[in-house]
């Protein structure tokens, strides 16, 4: 893989046709080994002097947004540097010179920003149901299974299987196993093609690493945020709304708040990313587990408005519907206010329509109609696409918890967003693990608390 990969970049200083295999915005861990494995497949596969080159559809700075990417391109030896990503090639200026043919792999839907290349599309391999008036007009191989490398696994094990080796076989392997979520049937995410090809790959590698270890550290690296700066964790699982151009992001971060807040030069980051970010507020919500294994949520409010931030803060403490039972927790950082949230069971889904709630109350008291809530995001077909669902969204507008984190991107007709199986497969970002853990850890406290009496 690494030779085929230092090819691939040589390429690209050649003025030649290039075939671009493209995965999706979000740049997932099925995305990312998709791409690398497909294009491997066919520069090996294809008789003519055709050079097929994997791009990962993210600019490079975001690479370290994905821990679970980062983790395993170590494990598996690939260096990073070899990588091809978004903002290292034109695809546009390849198309306008008539050099440009693309393959899409696990996605099947451009965004508005590439709509032009649409007709450089000339195969998509995916895993989700089709959007018949989006999908380009060329040959479209989907089947609905739980991971899209398992599709690319099974063209490979039946066009090619001599070029399988155990590093390209361990890629598409720790792939399956984390998409389908350790093939655990009770979430009931993989299909019996996933089961096929993940045994299939067993059987010819069988020195590859235990489901449970390769999907346990997997797991692990994805929610990792030791090795990111604070820029890069409070962007790493960011949602945004607006009004009236008052912009509110709003942040988990899997830490403890404490640990958060002792972070040196705090104060000046959170400046630089509400700069960045055109932000009014950064309302930073941290997700963890304490000793005793019970889930603990803590808010931070940062805003250096401060009747913007006074006037969020009292909606929150005052809200019955739901309660949060704030605690106020010290805090030495101006325009921050930090509280202990007692309520663990209000998740950033809940806490949106009292963040909405509270512009609208800011806007009253300075005599401005408060209107309807703006969705802000990177991607504004997104934004489109989310109002179209709105209807079973508690703010108009906004995306739901259990999507995958919106930078990256995640693409509406990702598997995170639709099942393919039964229109309702479990969504799996961050949160939403730690959400079904708070209920395992209840229950438990519950009944041990029973067992007792």
């Amino acid at each position: 893989m690494e030779d085929y990969l230092q090819g691939c970049r040589a390429a690209l200083q050649e003025s030649r046709p290039l075939h671009v295999v493209l995965g999706n915005e979000a740049c997932d861990l099925d995305s990312m080994v998709s791409a690398l494995a497909l294009a491997f497949y066919l520069a090996k596969t294809t008789e003519a002097e055709e050079v097929f080159v994997p791009v990962l559809n993210i600019n490079r700075s975001e690479l370290p947004l994905r821990g679970d990417n980062v983790f395993f391109l170590q494990k598996i030896h690939i260096p990073e540097s070899l990588l091809i990503f978004r903002d290292e090639i034109d695809l546009h200026a390849l198309h306008h010179a008539g050099q440009l043919t693309l393959i899409l792999v696990d996605h099947h839907v451009l965004p508005k920003s590439d709509t032009a290349l649409e007709e450089a599309v000339a195969e998509v391999l995916d895993h989700r149901p089709i959007e018949q008036k989006h999908c380009p007009p060329c040959h479209v191989s989907v089947e609905l299974v739980g991971s899209c490398a398992t599709l690319v696994t099974e063209r490979i094990l039946e066009g090619a299987p001599e070029i399988l080796d155990k590093q390209i076989a361990a890629l598409l392997h720790g792939t399956i196993i984390l998409d389908c979520v350790n093939m655990d049937l009770k979430v009931g995410k993989a299909t019996p093609k996933d089961n096929k090809y993940v045994e299939k790959l067993e059987a010819l590698f069988p020195d590859l690493p235990k489901r449970n270890d390769i999907f346990d550290s997997l797991q692990k690296a994805k929610f990792d945020i030791s090795g990111l700066t604070t820029e890069q964790m409070l962007r790493k699982d960011q949602k945004t709304i607006s009004t009236h151009g008052t912009k509110v992001a709003i942040s988990a971060i899997y830490m403890d708040l404490e640990a958060f807040l002792q972070r040196s030069g705090l104060t000046a980051d959170l400046h630089a990313f509400c700069q960045a970010h055109n932000c009014d507020v950064l309302v930073t919500m941290t997700i963890f587990f304490n000793t005793q294994n019970e889930p603990v949520r803590q808010l931070a409010i940062f805003c250096p408005h401060a009747a913007l931030r006074m006037t969020i803060c009292g909606v929150l403490e005052r809200s019955h519907s739901p309660s949060l039972k704030l605690t106020p927790a010290p805090s030495t950082h101006p325009h921050l206010q930090a509280y202990l949230q007692g309520n663990t069971q209000v998740s950033r889904k809940k806490l949106l329509p009292l963040l909405q709630e509270a512009l609208s109350a800011y806007f009253d008291s300075m005599k401005i109609p408060s209107g309807q809530p703006e969705t802000e995001g990177v991607s504004r077909e997104q934004s489109d696409k989310e109002l179209d669902r709105a209807g079973n969204s508690l703010v108009p507008g906004l995306s739901q918890d259990e999507e995958e984190p919106p930078l990256p991107p995640t693409p509406m007709n990702s598997l995170v967003d639709e099942c393919p199986l039964d229109q309702g497969l479990p969504k799996l970002s961050a949160e939403v693990i730690f959400e079904k853990c708070s209920q395992i850890s209840l229950s438990q406290s519950t009944a041990a608390s029973l067992s007792k009496k």
